[in-house]
């Protein structure tokens, strides 16, 4: 057997430059790139890898220049979602604070079950001068090191001590960044001695390698217990999740809806997955969600839900679905998701399950009257959705009206990206999608920071695609650095930026908990009470965007904004417009509970009143069983 000598370092990125993905015949590269941050525990490992291979091969794997740890993760997952799982980038950083600034992206990234690669520097494998720089000693143990906070949050952790352990981690981890049940963050943890270190490697490690992503089919018994369960299906609802997205199931959704019937609702991470104005579509569900869905899924007799995790605000904290006959169908890849809500399992891929779903359900649908009903409800909601874009408030706009302008102007294939505070909440139930990759709203971890750096890896993923990246003030301040990144790198995202001088979303829950929005206001200590009660601080957020070096816009109402919208449209470089909006407009109420926990006892009597509500509102709460 022929072998090359390496370090682990260089045998890492050739390896990584080596991986395919195929899915339906399609190949597709699984690292597009690698995102760096260098300090003494990768600089001379990974890194002088990364310089050797874009001197010798520019059309090998790419080095990207980040400006955060976390921030570089986040642009991963955005990039990793946007191409549907089948490709991804590497991030790398040095021990000490680099690695463990990842964490919250790992976090993200297994939650939201994106493939992400973290390879972090780490400790001496040698011990020869420990302990070293930025080294965390342990009293019970030699072996530890900071990294291990990325164990819990990873989908597969490994320490490569030895160059020897290098190839069947890295086959280990690109199994679990392949496959889609399984998927996550992946870590890597490479001591910075290790990654320096010359091993003569068989030269097999690094020819190309094509990972086949399978599409599972229902068991048949599986597929007949579903069947069974959906035939006596009066009033049926389908909830449609990211799993049908990510597997390219959208016009087998579409089919399979009109084939039966069945009205379409959709999670967060699923809306797109009809166009908003199908006859059958009657958008987001849950606590976010629209009345039309959620009045449907109080009275539903069968759930089918497809690719979706059942979290709190799709289910509204188990209050929405009350029909004490109601039945649950799971069509999941992940048999995790499948069996929830002791549901009927259907473990498959979701284009191959709903394809075999329709065939077996030939000749069934439901009855003109109960899709008449999805039709007027789904109707009715757009004219909320309507009045709400056009809201003529003032001074200031709402909220909602910046949604509107935003959407109105934008194309069926342009990508609206958000995160984190009201505005997710808000777009899940305004937002009319048009194509299923227009909608990127991260709410699996809700993560203030991520809408840039998310945004850029958008928009890497689909350069040709306009991304409008959505950002309140509370989020552009913990996270805006990348704007740097897509100036570096030539990437053009709109970013308008919704100043409201505070944390409107948790204001607004403060409020409704009896917090009396304590601790959510941007504004100067006051001499006279000693609270954070004074004025508005003076931050000038678009002279930040503007130093960083993006074109800036500052508008003062609707008009002004579709005007600087249209401008940003037509720039070629990174734009921000600037709006001031008014946090006391709240989006249109679809009359949900979130469960959040209300103090049980309190010297304040709002504080008590929201008790109150909060044991009348749990008593609605259910398990399914």
């Amino acid at each position: 057997m022929t072998h090359v000598r390496l370090t682990v370092g260089q045998a890492v990125v050739r390896f990584l430059a080596a991986q395919r993905t195929e899915r339906d015949g399609v190949t597709h590269r699984l690292f597009e790139g690698c995102f760096g941050i260098f300090g003494h525990g990768n600089v001379a490992g990974i890194g002088e890898a990364l310089l050797e291979a874009e001197l010798q091969d520019p059309s090998g794997l790419r080095y990207l220049q980040a400006r955060n740890e976390q921030a570089m993760v986040h642009a991963a997952v955005g990039f990793a979602r946007m191409r549907n799982r089948l490709s991804t980038l590497a991030c790398t950083t040095s021990i000490g604070p680099g690695a463990t600034n990842l964490v919250t992206g790992a976090a993200l990234a297994t939650i939201n079950r994106i493939p992400v690669l973290l390879l972090p520097g780490d400790i001496f494998a040698t011990r020869a001068a420990s302990p070293v720089l930025q080294e965390l000693e342990d009293p019970r143990t030699y072996d530890v090191s900071v990294n291990d906070c990325l164990r819990p949050v990873s989908r597969f952790f490994d320490r490569i001590w030895r160059p020897e352990q290098l190839p069947a981690a890295l086959l280990a981890a690109m199994r679990v960044l392949t496959d889609p049940a399984e998927t996550g963050a992946v870590t890597l943890a490479l001591p910075q001695d290790v990654q320096a270190e010359a091993h003569d490697w068989p030269v097999e490690l690094f020819t190309e390698r094509t990972w086949h992503v399978p599409r599972p089919v229902p068991e048949p018994a599986a597929l007949d217990r579903a069947v069974e369960v959906l035939r006596r299906a009066r009033r049926p609802l389908i909830v449609a999740g990211g799993g049908v997205i990510y597997s390219e199931a959208t016009e087998q959704l579409r089919r399979f809806a009109e084939s039966t019937g069945i009205p379409v609702a959709e999670t967060q991470a699923g809306k797109g997955a009809l166009p908003y104005d199908h006859p059958l579509s009657v958008g987001a569900l849950g606590a976010t969600g629209t009345t039309a869905a959620n009045t449907l899924a109080h009275d539903a007799d069968v759930i089918l839900g497809i690719g979706t995790r059942y979290t709190d605000f799709t289910t509204a904290s188990r209050t929405l679905f009350t029909n004490p006959d109601l039945r649950f169908v799971n069509l999941n890849i992940t048999a995790l998701d499948a069996a929830k809500h002791a549901g009927t399992s259907l473990i498959a891929d979701a284009r191959a399950g709903l394809t075999q779903l329709e065939t077996a359900l030939t000749g069934w649908h439901t009855q003109p009257d109960y899709q008449a009903l999805a039709g007027r409800l789904a109707q009715d909601w757009d004219r909320v959705v309507d009045h709400a874009y056009h809201l003529d408030h003032g001074p200031l706009p709402a909220q909602s009206e910046v949604l509107g302008a935003v959407n109105d102007l934008s194309q069926p294939r342009d990508v609206v990206v958000c995160a984190a505070g009201s505005m997710p909440g808000d777009l899940h139930k305004l937002w009319r999608t048009r194509d299923p990759k227009g909608y990127h709203v991260e709410y699996g971890y809700s993560c203030m920071g991520y809408e840039i750096a998310g945004g850029l890896g958008v928009k890497m993923a689909a350069p040709d695609r306009e991304v409008f990246v959505m950002v309140g003030d509370g989020s552009y301040l913990m996270m805006a650095q990348e704007l740097v990144t897509a100036i570096q790198e030539g990437i053009k995202l709109v970013v308008v930026l919704v100043q409201n001088h505070g944390f409107a979303s948790i204001g607004a829950l403060s409020q409704t908990v009896g917090g009396q929005r304590f601790g959510t206001a941007y504004r100067y200590r006051n001499e006279r009470t000693g609270r954070l009660d004074g004025d508005v601080l003076p931050v000038d957020l678009a002279a930040n965007a503007e130093s960083l070096g993006a074109q800036v816009l500052r508008v003062a109402g609707i008009r002004q904004l579709r005007e600087a919208l249209t401008t940003a449209r037509q720039a070629s470089r990174t734009t921000v417009i600037h709006i001031e909006t008014d946090p006391m407009v709240p989006a249109p109420d679809n009359h949900t509970w979130w469960d959040v926990p209300v103090a049980q006892v309190a010297a304040i009597d709002d504080t008590r009143t929201a008790r109150h509500a909060y044991e009348q509102a749990k008593r609605a709460q259910r398990h399914y069983l």
